[in-house]
């Protein structure tokens, strides 16, 4: 899963209030999984790599039931990274872990959080 959208920084990161808290209400700690954890981004997509299309009716009926209060789309296809990138290679080196391709954020100083499925 990727949840794509414009950063929300603890800090501010520019201007006269640099470095001061930047509290915002969509900072939100939120669960996937078993796995707790905060949002770094205001989440615009929503990004789900399965195993199994069986799954898929389930996940519209889910979200016809969340997304009442404004339209969504819902698309299949490959939209991840597949090979490794440059970006990917200058954060996780020569041999990174396959499941991390395609996930590297340049600005990031932390690495992707990774959730384990169970199967």
């Amino acid at each position: 899963m990727i949840l794509n959208g414009p950063r929300l920084p603890a800090t501010i990161t520019s201007g006269p209030a640099r470095g001061i808290a930047n509290p915002h209400e969509k900072r939100k700690t939120i669960k996937a999984g078993e796995q707790e954890f905060e949002l770094q981004v205001h989440v615009g997509t929503i990004l789900l790599e399965l195993e199994d299309k069986s799954i898929i009716p389930a996940i519209k009926e889910a979200c016809d039931k969340v997304f009442t209060k404004f339209p969504y789309t819902f698309q299949e296809g490959r939209f991840m990274k597949t090979q490794m990138s440059l970006v990917d290679y200058a954060k996780y080196g020569p041999n990174p872990d396959q499941a991390v391709l395609g996930m590297a954020d340049p600005k990031s100083r932390s690495c992707p959080i990774i959730l384990q499925g169970t199967k």
